[in-house]
């Protein structure tokens, strides 16, 4: 059994794209994503993003060789299992689990920080503004990520692309007004932010986790493998353009908010207190209704976004259920839409309860001087973290995959791959490094990854079913091969 029925049409590469963009949330990202790292890194912000694009674009590299061959609703848990082995494969798969249900929560609290932000924002003359209990907006995304979620995945493609479409170009002109108004009047355009002057290598590779926060997700597109139109094709190509597309927009949009606060004491501490940078600096450069407009594309950017991470979510729970892990009812389909709602009412379960007891206990605290941002910053860091355990075994995989001399990929092409699990190893030690709490985050995200190796050595029956759904789906010769010049994509039954 596939997910998709013969009778539905395929999807097309723009809708494949749009849920990379969707979970990627740029206009949320770079509203939300600077802040967090400001006390670490001080004006070193940009640097940290460059960074962080080469170490996602090395990342890329393997998903893009790898899903010219290989095409699964199961992601990296399909492309690590055919390449690695099954149980690498599960571990896999169970790592990016966590990551995209880390972010169906993190990117809800960032809608009730965005929300109360543009309430702010709406009532500039009011001492004591109008604000929603986060918990509330809590309750409404849920409630329209499962209306919209369990309809067609063009539907929501579409509201996705539309969304983050006029974030994109709002952000863009604000960023030619902050570089034409020469930025912040105490320090200017200052292009020491993209030294290490001021802080150090070890704080600026620690903070290259939020970073890899702004462009997790673009490997998204990757469980639609079985839904899209000549997914060798297209699949490929949707990964690597949602990591061209933000990769230029994100490092000079970072930056252009570094100097358009400034770059001296005061300037990063308003950085840092932002409930929304995009909005603080509309207002101030361009004015109210600039402010008001973006300030409304971020809230529908952090809603964008968990509709895309309760998706892939709910389609990786599917895909893991179909080959034998959890309950057989999160691997059927809805029959009018086929899409797997059971699995997505699980996401959004857990979802709210996570959600809903952070809203109640006002933790996690981490500093930002908001009990919603705080909660974003710590869920997203966590699902960050989860989310590198899988980039690393995919680019074991695909130096595997091209070591066997099976394909007609030219061998030194494995110092790319290489190159990203350097900076992945990179980036997991410092930031576990001067960490003093078990509850810290990287810790969150390490006990999850445990729990899924528990699961692996404990169960080794479940590798065999795994080991043989794979070889069926995939249509490798053997569940421990890779895959041979003949093999081709996952095709329907």
């Amino acid at each position: 059994m596939t997910a998709v029925s013969k009778h539905r049409r395929t999807l097309r590469l723009w809708e494949a794209l749009a849920l990379s963009l969707g979970l990627m949330g740029p206009t949320l990202a770079m509203a939300g994503n600077g802040q967090g790292v400001i006390d670490a890194v001080g004006k070193a912000v940009p640097l940290v993003f460059v960074l962080g694009c080469v170490g996602v674009a090395l990342v890329a590299y393997g998903f893009v060789r790898l899903t010219r061959y290989y095409n699964h609703s199961g992601s990296a848990y399909a492309l690590v299992g055919a390449t690695v082995g099954p149980r690498a494969g599960f571990f896999a798969g169970f790592a990016l689990l966590g990551t995209y249900l880390f972010f169906s929560v993190c990117t809800l609290a960032a809608l009730g920080a965005f929300t109360n932000a543009l309430l702010a924002a709406a009532q500039p003359h009011s001492a004591q503004p109008f604000q929603l209990s986060w918990g509330v907006t809590v309750v409404v995304g849920l409630v329209l990520s499962g209306v919209l979620n369990t309809r067609d995945t063009k539907i929501v493609a579409r509201v996705l692309l539309a969304i983050e479409g006029i974030g994109v170009v709002f952000m863009v002109v604000l960023a030619f007004v902050i570089l034409g108004t020469g930025g912040a009047p105490s320090t200017g355009i200052d292009f020491s932010a993209f030294t290490v002057s001021g802080t150090s290598l070890q704080a600026v590779m620690g903070a290259v986790v939020a970073a890899f926060l702004s462009w997790a997700g673009f490997e998204a597109c990757a469980v639609l493998g079985e839904e899209t139109d000549d997914p060798r094709r297209n699949i490929p190509r949707a990964l690597g353009g949602a990591v061209l597309l933000t990769s230029a927009l994100f490092v000079g949009v970072m930056f252009v908010q570094t100097i358009g606060f400034g770059t001296d004491g005061n300037g990063l501490e308003a950085f840092k207190n932002s409930g929304n940078t995009l909005g603080t600096l509309g207002g101030r450069y361009v004015g109210l209704w600039f402010a008001l407009v973006i300030l409304f594309t971020s809230v529908m950017s952090a809603f964008a976004s968990h509709l895309s991470a309760a998706a892939t979510a709910s389609r990786m729970i599917y895909a893991l259920a179909r080959d034998g892990f959890g309950p057989k009812r999160l691997a059927e389909l809805d029959p009018r839409h086929d899409s797997p709602r059971n699995a997505l009412w699980a996401v959004l379960a857990v979802t709210a309860v996570v959600d809903i007891v952070s809203w109640a206990t006002g933790r996690p605290r981490i500093g930002t001087g908001s009990a919603a941002l705080d909660s974003y910053f710590y869920f997203a860091v966590s699902g960050a973290v989860c989310l590198m355990f899988a980039y690393l075994l995919v680019q074991v995989g695909v130096i595997r995959f091209i070591a066997t001399g099976r394909v007609t990929i030219p061998r030194y092409e494995t110092v790319v791959p290489l190159l990203g699990i350097g900076v992945i190893v990179a980036v997991f030690y410092y930031n576990v490094k001067g960490q003093n709490s078990l509850l810290a985050s990287p810790f969150v995200a390490f006990a999850w990854c445990a729990a899924g190796l528990v699961i692996v050595f404990a169960a080794p029956g479940l590798a065999r079913r795994i080991g043989t759904m794979l070889t069926a789906e995939l249509g490798i010769g053997s569940r421990n091969d890779a895959v041979t010049p003949a093999s081709t994509a996952h095709q329907e039954a």
